[in-house]
């Protein structure tokens, strides 16, 4: 099975579009794209500085049309088993998916990417990469100091957003065994410094008739897999003011064992992360149409047809597991079927959807971390 992930803000680099627009049909594409982003798409593309397409209200859509470009060239009318996109990333893998045309894509990428810019704007926040330490301990510290987790690619790293203020504070007395390390960035993304951002956004996705998904979908907030149009929209809402857990998609992407990634233009970055955790897959990133047969050659002749009928089950905080349903037995979507006991409380882990537990991945009374893998439903 094939995965095509789609990269997020971070991942631009001056001239990257340069090499798609020799393909056909590439330049007319990027023509009616810019018209419906209002900006220069080529110019960003191919001549801009570096400063210049850092603005998030420039990198959201320029990031958006070159993973469309190559998803074009690569796909056609394949389909591949899932998508999973990082962050702005997730506009593209809907268009793939078929939620939303590529024309809406990037219109909402322009959108997102001007009402995401403006929010920062509203007061001085950042953003901080904190390598290292408890897990416990820097969410504790973090907490205190009102900073909050923003993303989370790989275990023993996360990305907290805040207040400067308190990043400063954070980077003068981090927690015991970790490094902070700021990151050059407009404002403190997927926190909830982006409320100001989510009416304008929020009224554009309630626009839209999304389709109905003719792949799996590999979400952001919890790595669950969505097959319904409206929630993929609603989700993409709920991104701006939460968490990017993409460390929780690529568990639930080696759980369904997924043999092969493609990683669209400006391929690189998740393909890094993959590597790490989907040992043993065939990974390809798409820097230029000279990947493009490589790419190809992971895909099923006749074009990827595999739905992913699996869904897997994160624990929702540290603690102490207790399975309460059995091998075998079939729960209803909201059903309670773990409980961990944490240092707050019992906590319930809930049937994300209505399946048949196939597998547990821990055994009663095992230590567990938040986001930890604790069984698979088919």
């Amino acid at each position: 099975m094939v995965v095509v992930l789609s990269p997020g803000q971070g991942s631009q680099s001056v001239g990257m579009l340069a090499p798609w627009l020799e393909l056909p049909g590439a330049d007319e594409r990027i023509a009616r794209w810019s018209d419906i982003a209002g900006l220069d798409l080529r110019a960003a593309g191919t001549t801009w500085s570096a400063d210049e397409i850092r603005d998030t209200a420039v990198a959201q859509p320029l990031l958006t049309a070159a993973a469309l470009l190559s998803a074009t060239a690569l796909l056609g009318e394949h389909v591949p088993a899932a998508v999973c996109g990082h962050s702005i990333g997730e506009l593209p893998a809907l268009a793939v998916a078929g939620v939303l045309s590529p024309d809406d894509a990037v219109a909402l990428a322009a959108l997102r990417g001007r009402a995401m810019a403006q929010a920062a704007q509203v007061a001085p926040t950042g953003m901080a990469a904190v390598l290292g330490g408890d897990a416990d301990e820097v969410l504790a510290t973090a907490t205190a100091l009102g900073l909050e987790v923003a993303t989370v690619n790989v275990a023993g790293q996360v990305v907290l957003g805040g207040p400067a203020a308190a990043l400063q504070a954070l980077a003068d007395a981090p927690p015991a065994g970790a490094r902070v390390r700021p990151l050059d960035v407009a404002g403190a993304f997927h926190t909830s410094a982006m409320s100001p951002a989510t009416e304008a956004f929020g009224a554009a996705l309630q626009a839209l008739a999304p389709g109905t998904p003719r792949t799996a979908i590999v979400a952001n907030r919890d790595g669950k897999v969505v097959t319904d149009g409206a929630e993929a929209l609603h989700r993409l809402l709920d991104q701006l003011t939460s968490p990017v857990r993409f460390d929780l998609c690529l568990i639930a992407l080696a759980t369904a064992g997924i043999a092969a990634v493609v990683e669209l233009a400006p391929g690189g970055t998740l393909s890094a992360l993959a590597k790490r955790a989907l040992p043993g897959a065939q990974i390809v990133a798409l820097k230029t149409p000279d990947d493009l047969a490589a790419a190809r050659a992971l895909l099923h002749p006749a074009g990827e047809q595999t739905s992913l009928e699996w869904r897997t089950l994160q624990s929702p905080d540290s603690g102490v597991v207790d399975p309460l349903a059995g091998i075998g037995q079939r729960v209803a979507e909201g059903d309670t079927i773990a409980l961990i006991a944490g240092r707050s409380g019992a906590h319930p882990v809930l049937a994300p959807v209505a399946g048949t537990v196939t597998e547990w991945l821990v055994s009663p009374g095992d230590p567990v971390r938040a986001g930890q893998t604790l069984a698979v439903l088919a």
